[in-house]
């Protein structure tokens, strides 16, 4: 939501008397009885009192837009809880009702210069104006600031029709077709569709679909009704999120599908690896050592840090060597190089930063530079091709 999270489970509000001190359990006693009231209670209860939403009656798409802020600003919810708590505000606090129940007394305005996190005036501030649906970035989430919410239920629906009409062409996972369909029936990775990605319940790819699109039921795709391609709609974005790094799709999957002698072959021929790597030598058992995908990032992306990566730059460091007119060469291990400034590590550990231009001469060596010469030019199969072969050298 928009309101600022305190430091405190109870608030002060400000009341004619005074200051008065209101609870959560209280708080909480007023609110409307209804499916999902006990998830608005747990979530809402580390930062306001449950009366704070009374009176404030808006529509789904703008409780949407609340309960994403309320998320951004750190609310823990599950998808299923956070429909439940949209669906429980909405039916409660529709736009246009006008409550019966008692709010909570005015909140007392913050001091001047601390309008509350944000910038948003804290819990007395004036409600902003609503971003459209979804759990987005608008506060600081990831993501735009209508992102779709999927609803699991009607995404289950729209997987009956993409499955119907769509997968033949498009895949499983929305991703385009597999090597085993016609070429003239492979489809687009639906994922990356800028259509699909801007897309919010329908409103880029029913207008889409209504202009006419090949499915392999044979059924003209400006028949799907308004409801179909919501729920279509729903699925995509459901595959949209399943390739994020939270999503079932990040974990890492066999690689070890290429063939061994074919990744000898490019070792010891087009790769050039031999010139530099031998099987007896510094790579002998190395299959034991790390496991296929390790292996391939390592010769893919030998500079990556992280549990998968190539030692970083420290293991093999970058070198150079910069000439200033008039004076000598100074060698060192890069620092950084930039348009306008190179700086280095000479072999006593001082830093030394030199000014570019047309009168400096700078010679840089990377012992890397093969790698990154390579990779523009390996093709999937080749890159399988040196993971199996590597993955032998045990």
């Amino acid at each position: 939501m928009i309101f600022p999270r305190p430091n405190f489970r109870r608030l002060w509000l400000g009341a004619a008397s005074g200051l008065m001190l209101v609870s959560w359990p209280a708080a909480a006693q007023n609110l409307p009885e209804g499916p999902g009231k006990e998830v608005v209670q747990k979530a809402c209860a580390t930062c306001h009192p449950a009366t704070l939403v009374m009176g404030r009656n808006m529509s789904r798409d703008q409780w949407n837009a609340e309960v994403t802020k309320m998320v951004a600003e750190g609310a823990k919810l599950t998808d299923a809880e956070f429909i439940q708590v949209v669906d429980y505000l909405a039916k409660s606090f529709p736009s246009g009702a006008t409550s019966n129940l008692t709010s909570p007394a005015p909140v007392a305005a913050p001091p001047a210069g601390r309008a509350g996190r944000g910038g948003r005036g804290g819990l007395g501030g004036t409600p902003q104006p609503m971003q459209g649906p979804g759990r987005g970035g608008a506060a600081g989430g990831s993501g735009p600031a209508d992102m779709q919410v999927v609803d699991l239920v009607a995404a289950d629906r729209g997987r009956t029709v993409y499955i119907a009409n769509c997968v033949t062409c498009h895949g499983p996972r929305a991703r385009g077709a597999s090597d085993g369909v016609p070429e003239a029936q492979k489809g687009p990775d639906l994922v990356r569709s800028v259509i699909v990605l801007h897309d919010r319940f329908g409103k880029e790819i029913g207008p889409f679909l209504k202009k006419g699109h090949p499915m392999q039921s044979g059924r003209a795709s400006a028949s799907l009704t308004d409801a179909e391609l919501v729920d279509l709609s729903h699925f995509l974005h459901q595959k949209v999120g399943d390739t994020l790094r939270s999503g079932p799709y990040s974990n890492v999957q066999n690689v070890l599908t290429g063939n061994a002698k074919n990744g000898e072959a490019y070792f010891n021929g087009a790769g050039g690896c031999k010139n530099c790597h031998s099987p007896t030598g510094d790579l002998a058992g190395i299959g034991k050592r790390l496991d296929p995908p390790t292996l391939q990032q390592r010769f893919l992306f030998p500079r990556a840090g992280g549990r998968r990566g190539g030692g970083g730059p420290q293991s093999n460091p970058i070198t150079v060597t910069v000439t200033p007119q008039g004076g000598p060469a100074v060698t060192g291990t890069l620092v950084s190089l930039d348009d306008f400034t190179v700086a280095l590590r000479d072999s006593s550990g001082e830093y030394r930063s030199f000014q570019r231009g047309p009168t400096v001469k700078v010679e840089r060596k990377d012992p890397l530079q093969a790698h990154i010469d390579l990779l523009p030019r390996y093709t999937d199969k080749n890159m399988h091709d040196i993971v199996a072969y590597l993955e032998t050298l045990k």
